[in-house]
């Protein structure tokens, strides 16, 4: 009976693989040069990467749009990007950077310091939005708020000649440098947002190594070969086809047919099977990530420590991780990986215990439970590979102590906005993070400045003691001290409980053996513009 099921979802997937591929021309032709088909698990919110948090927008947006600086290929170590060299000041407050000479935006405009003047200025100022649903959510993030807050931390940004920014800080910023290696801030062609700021969400150009061609919505994006890229000798593909299969057995069956020829998302139990094909290969991205359950503060019975505290007791996240990660996971007590500098291995996790769970609830007032909605991700994520499966087997363990959840999973893109404005009670997250340095999920993910709507706090926890905590790790530049203040921190979050953190994944991705150079990066997504086919 069991074989007899597998072998129907496999004929199900075939067939509605076929349908999809051959609707949307999925299957690659000779004309095509060098073509590769990237499967994936949700398609792209928005292609301006500055308007936008999700991986998968940026996945794409990062071969198009390329930043002042870089990440090595293999690690968060800041290199190169669009300047060749900089240096700053000795109290930390400027920073001057040289730009590479004869660099072309995908338009044929120059790229020079008055066009990376421009996109800051952009950035900075909310009044330059596209439309009015849009944000610039992550460079509020990242440098403190916006022109005119009190917590903006860059005072002006100024073209010294053709090939030289200088950057003037009110406070030096200890992470300032990975900041400006993030795709988020890609730098834009000016003409091309000025000519339809609203559009260039849709079509992209920048100085990258491939050119934004076509946007199939739900289904494909497409980017070509930038002849006349300024790194000699790439890219080494014509064409890139980003393509959403959102179930990720599909997505491996379309793999293993030749329908694709790199995947993401591989559920952690197949991963076995494709070391074992030799047509195939495994590849395991460093694990960079935490995926969460997040209480929504401002709404009752959350408001209440306790309650969150029982929670956290009534969750088994050994058990839930044998479950569903393969031995590619380990349980998460920080919001932070151990992978990352200033992990605080000291803190002891809330043990599984419900009998202190159960005790929790009635001190808090809540003995016979109560009813909640809980929201569970709709798409596949490298720190979730099936959020709706365990957010069934957390509903399970919640109702051992009285807690009746209901789950709700509206689509990608109506969860992120919904969550980012607080609609939720509690909700399955996560986060991969940008840049290598804990800034990027303790103040991102936690401090009171990012529960601003937009918010990127999903918790919207606002404590103005690790609010202190924070602002000083970011104006410390010694790196020892900072390892001391995010330390604190994490005592802080520890102790007040916005988050249950759940696990730090090892996502698994897979690939045809004829992929060369693929080197999938800790921070969740990379240029492909050293990726080779060799048949």
């Amino acid at each position: 009976m069991k074989m007899r099921k597998s072998l129907l979802l496999a004929v199900g997937f075939a067939l509605i693989l076929s349908t999809v591929l051959a609707g949307c021309g999925g299957n690659k032709s000779a004309d095509q040069g060098k073509t590769l088909i990237y499967g994936r698990g949700a398609d792209s919110n928005k292609l301006d990467p500055s308007l936008v948090t999700d991986g998968e927008s940026l996945r794409v947006t990062e071969n198009v749009l390329e930043t002042l600086v870089d990440y090595k290929k293999d690690s968060m170590e800041v290199t190169k990007g669009l300047a060749e060299k900089w240096e700053t000041s000795k109290d930390g407050k400027t920073w001057t950077f040289h730009l590479h000479k004869g660099v072309k935006f995908h338009d044929g405009t120059d790229f020079n310091a008055e066009a990376v003047v421009f996109n800051f200025e952009r950035w900075m100022n909310r009044e330059m939005l596209p439309t009015k649903k849009d944000d610039y959510i992550y460079y509020g993030s990242m440098f403190g708020g916006f022109k005119k807050d009190k917590g903006h931390v860059i005072d002006s940004v100024k073209a010294v000649d053709e090939h030289t920014v200088e950057f003037k800080l009110k406070e030096p910023q200890g992470p300032f440098l990975q900041n400006l290696a993030m795709s988020p801030f890609g730098i834009a062609s000016p003409e091309a947002v000025k000519k339809d700021p609203a559009e260039f969400a849709k079509h992209p150009v920048g100085t990258g190594p491939f050119k934004f061609e076509s946007w199939k919505k739900g289904d494909t994006i497409s980017l070509v070969k930038n002849e006349d890229y300024w790194q000699k000798g790439l890219p080494k593909l014509d064409k890139i086809i980003f393509k959403s299969i959102p179930d990720n057995s599909a997505r491996l069956t379309a793999l293993q047919s030749g329908d694709i020829d790199v995947m993401d998302g591989l559920n952690p139990d197949d991963a076995k099977r494709v070391e074992s094909d030799d047509k195939l290969q495994l590849y395991k991205r460093p694990p960079n990530n935490v995926g969460y359950l997040a209480f929504n503060m401002e709404k009752k019975p959350f408001d209440n420590q306790k309650v969150r505290q029982a929670i956290y007791h009534a969750v088994n996240k050994e058990s839930l991780i044998k479950s569903f990660y393969a031995g590619l996971a380990e349980p998460a007590k920080n919001p932070i990986p151990p992978s990352l500098w200033g992990y605080n291995d000291d803190i002891q996790d809330y043990e599984y215990d419900l009998k202190k769970a159960k005790k929790l609830l009635k001190e808090a007032g809540f003995e016979k439970g109560f009813e909640v909605k809980f929201w569970a991700m709709p798409e596949p994520r490298p720190y979730i590979p099936d959020g709706k499966k365990i957010a069934e087997y957390i509903q399970a363990d919640l109702s051992k102590i009285g807690i009746k959840s209901k789950i709700v999973s509206p689509e990608w893109t109506t969860y992120l906005e919904e969550t980012q404005h607080g609609k939720h009670e509690m909700a399955l997250l996560g986060w991969t993070g940008d840049n290598g340095d804990p800034d990027n999920f303790l103040y991102v993910l936690l401090d009171k400045d990012n529960t601003r709507i937009p918010a990127q706090n999903s918790a919207f926890y606002k404590s103005d003691e690790l609010h202190n905590v924070l602002i000083k790790a970011q104006r410390e530049t010694d790196q020892a001290e900072r390892e001391k203040l995010y330390k604190k921190a994490q005592e802080i979050i520890h102790k007040d409980v916005p988050w249950v953190p759940l696990v730090y994944a090892q996502p698994p991705l897979a690939g045809q053996s004829y992929v060369k150079g693929y080197s999938p990066h800790p921070k969740g997504s990379e240029s492909l513009a050293e990726l080779d086919i060799q048949k």
